[in-house]
């Protein structure tokens, strides 16, 4: 796979755009490891709060204070940044504190889903003079593998439900809309849309009753600097809650977090855990072990 995540080391101070979750402080510790200054724009009712310890400076702001951002990443010299870490989509419709740098952005936008805004963020970034790179610098190590995983194996029926849910995702993905859809028997029983994988599980689950198959893929053209798919812990507790089956996700284009944790959650259930490849020819790549 291309990378494009590899390269040379960059500028010595590095931006985060923090989300939640843990990835922004994985981020933030890898940069530190190679040497690297971190300066945290972190996000109030997102962010977690050991950033401001794991950050060499870190700024607390509300969802749409952009002026601020750029004015602290002005006085710190940031000239190269990372997203990292989710915001929670709903935010939007009733908690966002916009500026009038972030009002003048959202006109800009014509269609406004994850990628658009993104975009135009990182498009407004690199006017200011700030690359915005890709989430998995110095982490490679986080790329979903190819291959089973899991103890347990698929069944027949099962690789054809997550052959038939691969085409699904792809095509609400091509249209930013989501990138998890819930299959069980050829039926699609729930797309991810702005509520998140784990709910669009919780949906989809509650109407299979039990056995239903989970397929996260990254969207056509997906762009590495954020947004990547994301699996772990909390993803396997919510398909044990509703009794799913199979977990496939597209490897190397996902991020899988406390691997050992993740895998031994799901043996214990019973579920099934694949990483996913596709071929040049369209067909579907999961067997790579002996």
């Amino acid at each position: 796979m291309n990378n494009p995540s590899s390269g040379s080391a960059g500028p010595a101070k590095l931006g985060i755009i923090a989300g939640g979750g843990q990835f922004p402080l994985l981020v933030a510790q890898a940069a530190g490891e190679q040497g690297r200054e971190t300066v945290v724009v972190a996000h109030k009712g997102e962010s977690r709060p050991e950033l401001t310890r794991s950050a060499d400076q870190c700024l607390w702001i509300r969802l749409g204070q952009l002026q601020k951002m750029l004015d602290f990443f002005r006085r710190h010299e940031v000239r190269e940044c990372v997203f990292a870490g989710t915001i929670t989509k709903t935010r939007m419709f009733r908690d966002v504190w916009p500026d009038l740098r972030a009002l003048e952005l959202w006109r800009r936008i014509d269609i406004r889903q994850d990628d658009a805004i993104l975009r135009a963020l990182a498009d407004l970034l690199t006017e200011e003079g700030i690359k915005v790179v890709a989430s998995t610098l110095y982490l490679d190590k986080l790329l979903f593998p190819q291959g089973i995983l899991s103890h347990c194996r698929p069944t027949d029926g099962q690789i054809e439900d997550v052959r038939f849910g691969w085409r699904i995702a792809q095509a609400i993905g091509s249209l930013d809309i989501g990138q998890c859809v819930v299959v069980r028997d050829r039926a699609v029983l729930a797309v991810e849309a702005i509520e998140g994988t784990d709910q669009a599980i919780a949906r989809g689950g509650e109407l299979a009753g039990e056995k239903a198959v989970v397929v996260k893929v990254k969207k056509p053209n997906q762009d590495f600097r954020f947004d990547l798919p994301a699996i772990g812990p909390q993803t396997i507790a919510g398909m044990i809650a509703v009794k799913a089956a199979v977990l496939a996700v597209e490897a190397g284009q996902a991020l899988l977090f406390d691997p050992e944790e993740t895998l031994k959650a799901a043996d214990r259930a019973g579920i099934v855990i694949l990483g996913v490849a596709e071929t040049v020819t369209g067909d579907l790549q999961y067997l790579r072990l002996s």
